[in-house]
Order: C-alpha cells, then sequence, then structure tokens
C-alpha cells in the first residue's frame, strides 16, 4: 500500500481501513497482474477439469486450457449474487479431497417472531457490548436491524453460535450497573429509574426493556440492594435465543471448507494429488473481523503462487 500511496487509517482494534476506497486496493492488484504479464479470463464458466499424464486440462465453452499446477482461488458461498457457487467444494471432492461442512459466517442473526414484534421498531440503535456464545466472548458494537441483530459483535460471535443457542449480551460492559444505580440513587433519589438507565442506554432501547418489563420504572429511592442486583444481573447477561442467520445472502465468509489436513501447510498442494492447490475461503480456514480473511487469502495465494 505505501509503494502506491495509498492512504489508510487504523480504526479499533487495529484495522486498517482505506481513507478513499476499497477500489485503491483492487487497482493495485490489477497493477500487478498487469506487470506479471497474467491473463484474466471472465464470465468463463468451467464446464469441466480433468488430469490425466501430469496435466490438468480446464474447459469451458469459449477456449481450454492445459497446465501442470492448477490453483483453485474460487472461495465460498458468501454474497451469491457476486458470483459464489459451490464449484471449489465440487473440485476438491472430484480429486478426492475431503471437505467439511459449510455454513454462513460473519453474519447477522435473526429474530424469533416474538422478539421481531417488539425490537423492530428501534431498528438503527446500536451500543457497545458483550456478546458471548459457547463460552466465547467479543466486545464491539452490536445493531438493532428490522430482521434481528448486527454489528461487529453480532458478526464475530455468529462463527461461535450455533441454531439453537442462547446468546448473552452485556449491553453496559463498560458500566458497572450496580455502582452506578446505588450512586444514582444516593445523588438522585427521586429521579425514575428508566431516566437514570437511559443514561447508560440508548433512551429507545430503556424503553423497550420497561415495555418488556425488564425492569419496573420507579424512583430510585424506592430501590433496595437485591432490586439493584436483579436489574444489574438481567442488564449485563440479557438473553436472546435467535431464529437463526441471514445466511450467505449478507455472510461476509464461508465456514468449513476443504479440509486443511488434506494440503500442503508449506505449499497449500493437495497432499494426494499433485499439481491441485487450494487457497483462501474455499479451505476450512475463517478469520476475524478486521482484515484476517484478506490476510489468509493474499498469504496462502502466496504461498502456492512460490511452489506452484
Amino acid at each position: 500500500m505505501q509503494q502506491y500511496g495509498i492512504p489508510y487509517h487504523e480504526k479499533t482494534l487495529g484495522q486498517l481501513f482505506c481513507d478513499n476506497s476499497a477500489k485503491d486496493i483492487v487497482d493495485m492488484l490489477q497493477q500487478e497482474c498487469d506487470k506479471a504479464g497474467v491473463q484474466i479470463a471472465l464470465q468463463q464458466e468451467i464446464s469441466n477439469v480433468t488430469f490425466a499424464d501430469g496435466q490438468y486440462q480446464v474447459v469451458t465453452p469459449q477456449l481450454t486450457r492445459q497446465c501442470q499446477s492448477l490453483v483453485v482461488a474460487s472461495g465460498g458461498l458468501s454474497l451469491p449474487n457476486l458470483g459464489a457457487t459451490a464449484f471449489g467444494f465440487q473440485l476438491a471432492e472430484q480429486f478426492g479431497l475431503k471437505v467439511l461442512p459449510v455454513r454462513a459466517g460473519l453474519v447477522p442473526l435473526t429474530w424469533q417472531p416474538s422478539d421481531k414484534a417488539v425490537f423492530e421498531e428501534i431498528s438503527g440503535v446500536s451500543l457497545p457490548v458483550t456478546a458471548e456464545a459457547n463460552d466465547v466472548v467479543f466486545p464491539e458494537d452490536m445493531l438493532f436491524t428490522h430482521r434481528g441483530l448486527s454489528g461487529p459483535a453480532i458478526l464475530q460471535i455468529s462463527n461461535y453460535w450455533q441454531p439453537g443457542d442462547e446468546l448473552k449480551i452485556n449491553l453496559a460492559p463498560e458500566q458497572d450497573i450496580a455502582s452506578f444505580l446505588s450512586e444514582q440513587q444516593q445523588q438522585h433519589p427521586a429521579q425514575e429509574l428508566k431516566t437514570a438507565l437511559a443514561k447508560i442506554l440508548p433512551k429507545r432501547l430503556v424503553e423497550k426493556l420497561l415495555e418488556l418489563q425488564v425492569f419496573q420504572n420507579q424512583p430510585l429511592k424506592a430501590l433496595n440492594a437485591k432490586n439493584i442486583e436483579r436489574l444489574d444481573q438481567a442488564l449485563s447477561r440479557y438473553i436472546f435465543k435467535p431464529n437463526g442467520t441471514e445466511g450467505y445472502r449478507t455472510a461476509e465468509v464461508t465456514l468449513g471448507g476443504v479440509d486443511t489436513n488434506e494440503l500442503s501447510s508449506e505449499t497449500m498442494e493437495a497432499k494426494n494429488q499433485p499439481g491441485l492447490y487450494f487457497i483462501g475461503e474455499v479451505v476450512d480456514v475463517t478469520g476475524w473481523l478486521g482484515g484476517y480473511n484478506f490476510q489468509w487469502a493474499w498469504a496462502s495465494g502466496w504461498v502456492a503462487g512460490h511452489y506452484c
């Protein structure tokens, strides 16, 4: 990026973003391909791949190519409107490689009908949370949408959530709720509880929690220690039980894919099929948000490119 003068900035958790547009990265890669004399053939639907006498043959309706090394970088099933297909998985199985079950990853979670009826009205509300599923916790922002929960914290935790699981959300991770309410009670005893909570949570969310009877509105002076402890627990471990995910349509990655045990970790070549390489998302390697999946795609491609 420095070589091409692409301006970028760092966000939370060390994530790097282009100042202008991600198109700057695409242009950079295009120029690198041009330097190397890469021929790019677009809109070519591969109809057949065969291997004989140490040579692969790739056939499309428009062209036929032969090669000793074939690198499969076909991605997963995420974002099918961009052309994602199961081609890479099918090709791996054709040559005897094990493919692990796939599912959408880094994906928004959807409401149960009862929750949708309540929370869709606060679509657009976001707040910092910690999201927990199966003993994995992610601290980041969460976003309420018409369809369910999204935002970085939810996308991250979706990789560890399984259908039927509960999702534990700390709605105020940066605040000791019990201490906050005790202080507010001493300083403003006549203040209503919902007014106090609106100081640390979005007002529209507080109104929904009141509607759901997560708490009863009353003057702070009416709260006792047990009330405060109960409310602390309710808000720091709020339970959602998602109906499912939004699926591959909005998923950023695909979990599962070509089993890494089938590939050389040094070259990305199939152990039992000479000259056949799998890189990037088609392989069962999935990273967090923040560029990790791009890094994996580029790193695995670099390795394969040096050995194929």
